[in-house]
């Protein structure tokens, strides 16, 4: 349900007038009402103000010049709590991800402990009732022996099932081919895979380090986490997931070749195989190592400039689904360490959006296509309860941009925990203006509003 948590019980109330909304397909300036949360209208300009009823409360936003669009749905982050409050925490990363118009999240269970029974499930639920700025939902993590206790797993509250099937941060492999193929058989819930083949990276690791040592240079990272471990693993993932009907969602494709893998044809509501591409791998290839170095390592790697242009055709192609972050937070300190030892992941929750607005500027990507890719498929594909729209009686989860002003990415306003962003002195040419969840404005102008928390998601599954 939604308004479950006391605290969204506010009397704001919000007239939005004289926007650009941008919404299924279309782009048109029309007003939105929000009372009690909820989107009560949607008005057309024409429509006179004096016939609404409105709430002596009601405070009037003068969106003139702006774009209003659903918040986004980010399925996957990495918020580190528990066990790794030192580089993130859901108060701090939901505080970012809301000033770069995320509403809600879907965070993943390599935490420390790792989220892999359901008391340790719930007890993070409960953490993010107290300290989350947005709406939230978390993975249930696999592993090679917790199969019995993944199928309690209640699909109508939580976003899904997470197994990695190549390693990563957390170390939750899962290589037991019986409890994968017992999982994909019986899993009443959608199954999100990372797909690496463990074994072609260890091949691949054991020949650079024969030929570097303890000196690889970073951008080999490319070939040692390659295009044949993502597709041997992707591939097997799709084929067992075809075998037995299993709802699947394949994270983060990083090469053109996984693309074959994926229908582009059936309607997101009725594909039960889907898959996300993260905006990095979108916006970087592996030439930016040299300028980056280890800031932009990450698991699945970002490869080729052709693998690169090969994803975004894949998403305009419909191949791909939904783009997430990935947001994986490392101190600096800690990314600055040899190839090695320095950990796999990016902090990017809070300029996600502000990446794809940049490729819309850049001539990449429409503005529409960005909202159904963020905003609408996101809800379709894990089926939220009343979210990722901007419709009558859902929940007003909305953010303002302005796609005329500059924004200038500084140490001042990066929010999240580690205090770095490889756009750290990047301009974007979009800037987040507001930032509302279930009706209330978390974030305004630079600033986030502590007393703001949002809502656990709810899923409409049988």
């Amino acid at each position: 349900m939604l308004h479950s948590n006391p605290l969204i019980m506010s009397n704001n109330n919000y007239y939005i007038y004289n926007a650009n909304i941008i919404n299924e397909g279309k782009i048109f300036k029309a007003d939105v009402v929000i009372q009690a949360g909820i989107i009560k209208l949607v008005l057309n300009t024409k429509q006179n103000i004096e016939d609404i009823l409105l709430s002596e409360d009601t405070e009037f936003v003068d969106a003139k010049g702006l774009y209003l669009m659903p918040g986004v749905i980010d399925d996957q982050v990495h918020f580190r709590e528990p066990g790794g409050t030192h580089k993130a925490d859901i108060a701090s990363e939901s505080k970012a991800a809301a000033a770069g118009g995320i509403t809600s999240f879907m965070d993943m269970p390599n935490t420390n402990p790792p989220t892999t029974t359901q008391e340790l499930l719930e007890e993070k639920f409960e953490i993010a009732k107290e300290k989350s700025s947005i709406n939230y939902s978390f993975y249930m993590g696999v592993t090679n022996d917790n199969i019995d206790e993944v199928l309690k797993t209640d699909p109508k509250n939580v976003c899904g099932a997470k197994i990695f099937l190549g390693s990563s941060t957390g170390n939750m492999l899962v290589d037991n081919e019986a409890s994968i193929e017992k999982l994909f058989a019986t899993s009443p819930i959608l199954i999100a895979a990372h797909c690496e083949d463990e074994d072609t990276i260890k091949e691949n690791l054991k020949e650079y380090t024969q030929k570097f040592g303890e000196d690889i240079p970073v951008d080999r990272h490319a070939t040692i986490r390659s295009e044949e471990a993502c597709y041997k693993s992707s591939s097997f993932a799709v084929n067992l997931a075809k075998k037995y009907n299993t709802r699947l969602h394949v994270l983060h494709l990083s090469t053109q070749k996984e693309l074959e893998l994926f229908d582009h044809k059936t309607p997101i509501e009725r594909k039960k195989i889907t898959a996300e591409v993260c905006a990095h791998h979108l916006w970087f290839n592996f030439l930016d190592y040299e300028k980056y170095g280890s800031q932009i390592k990450c698991n699945p790697s970002i490869k080729s400039p052709e693998d690169q242009v090969g994803l975004l055709i894949g998403l305009h192609g419909n191949k791909i689904d939904v783009i997430g972050s990935d947001h994986a937070p490392h101190l600096m300190d800690e990314k600055n360490q040899k190839y090695l030892q320095s950990p796999s992941g990016v902090p990017l929750v809070q300029h996600t959006l502000l990446m794809m607005l940049e490729m819309y500027h850049m001539g990449k990507i429409s503005l529409e296509t960005i909202v159904e890719k963020m905003c609408h498929n996101p809800a379709r594909c894990f089926q939220i309860d009343r979210r990722g729209y901007i419709r009558q009686g859902y929940a007003a989860d909305l953010v303002l941009v302005d796609i005329n002003k500059q924004f200038e990415v500084n140490k001042n306003n990066i929010l999240y925990k580690c205090n770095w962003s490889p756009f750290d002195g990047y301009t974007f040419n979009t800037k987040i203006v507001s930032t509302f969840v279930n009706g209330q404005r978390v974030y305004n102008d630079g600033e986030v509003d502590e007393n703001v928390k949002g809502e656990r998601l709810q899923f409409y599954r049988d």
